[in-house]
Order: structure tokens, then C-alpha cells, then sequence
């Protein structure tokens, strides 16, 4: 393979990398993310079954060198802020040039799947309720919009009005026409 060639697919992942690092500045992106933060119960250092506030939890993780794998039942991968499963991870990780699980590159990965799902843009025009049915898919739980369930039940999920508030009061905006 030509070094030209090779070059193409580096600088391609530089340019998604560069532009989810702008995304994430975007106000209403890192709002976006609070609120499903705040919705999955994450903390950057939480496995499944981590609970906010419990002392010496042994479902808390201090090595972000990989993704930190099973929770509480041994097989739910789902992990940190955003409760990301491990192929999750291996997969935007990889496509990012990625290879740890730090903070940084939780919320990199969670832009990024925002970006895959095709509602980055969405977001950033504050049209929040239009991309909940595609980010609920992803989140379970996030509600599928205004006055609608999850995508999974019986799983837990945040009422979309809650959903808003925390949008809201981290700094988010609604766009033009956008149901309140």
C-alpha cells in the first residue's frame, strides 16, 4: 500500500477526531450530554451497578488505561459517564485512534456516536425532541420524545420533560420552533 493511501484513512480519523473535539465545545452538544449522563446515572468512573454517593464502591474503576469491562452481573460491559459498552468502545475507539477510556475520550466517544447516529447537527440547532427517537436507540434511558416511553422496556428511563430541564439548565438551547 502506497504511503499516500495510508495517509488518507490517519488524516481522515485526525479530521473526525479534530471535529468532535469542536463539537464537544458546542454548548448545546455538552448540554446534550449532561442530560444523558445525568439520565444513565454515570460517573467517568463507574461500571454497571455503580451507585452515586455509595462509599468504596467496588463497581468504580481508577484504571482508564481500557475499557474496565463487566458490572455488577458480570456480563454488562456498560461503563463510565455515558455507560458505554466494550465493543462500543473498541469500534469508535478505534475509528478515533483512541486507546484508553479517560474522560476525554468517553465524551470524544459519545460525540462521535451522537455523529453516527446523524443528530450532531440536530443537537447543536437545539432541535431536541427531532433526534430523542434516534438517541434513545442508543441510550436506554432516554425517552423517545415528548410524552413517549423508552425503546426498552421494562429498563428504567427519564422522562423527556426531566431530560429537558437538565439540557436546559447546563447551558442548553432550544432551537427556533422547537417544542418546550
Amino acid at each position: 500500500m502506497s504511503n499516500k493511501l495510508q495517509a488518507n484513512p490517519m488524516r481522515a480519523r485526525r479530521e473526525r477526531l479534530a471535529q468532535n473535539a469542536r463539537d464537544l465545545q458546542h454548548p448545546n452538544v455538552a448540554a446534550f450530554l449532561k442530560a444523558i449522563a445525568t439520565a444513565e446515572g454515570g460517573g467517568y468512573d463507574f461500571r454497571y451497578g455503580a451507585l452515586k454517593g455509595r462509599a468504596n464502591d467496588r463497581w468504580r474503576f481508577t484504571d482508564t488505561s481500557t475499557h474496565p469491562g463487566p458490572g455488577i452481573d458480570g456480563k454488562t460491559t456498560a461503563a463510565g459517564m455515558y455507560q458505554i459498552t466494550r465493543p462500543t468502545w473498541r469500534h469508535h475507539a478505534g475509528k478515533l485512534g483512541l486507546a484508553d477510556f479517560s474522560p476525554r475520550t468517553q465524551d470524544l466517544i459519545a460525540v462521535d456516536i451522537l455523529r453516527s447516529l446523524g443528530v450532531i447537527e440536530g443537537i447543536k440547532a437545539g432541535e431536541i425532541a427531532a433526534v430523542m427517537p434516534k438517541a434513545s436507540r442508543t441510550w436506554a434511558s432516554l425517552p423517545k420524545g415528548p410524552g413517549q416511553a423508552n425503546h426498552y422496556p421494562p429498563q428504567p428511563y427519564i422522562e423527556f420533560d426531566s431530560f429537558l430541564t437538565t439540557y436546559l439548565a447546563a447551558g442548553g438551547r432550544l432551537g427556533q420552533g422547537s417544542p418546550t
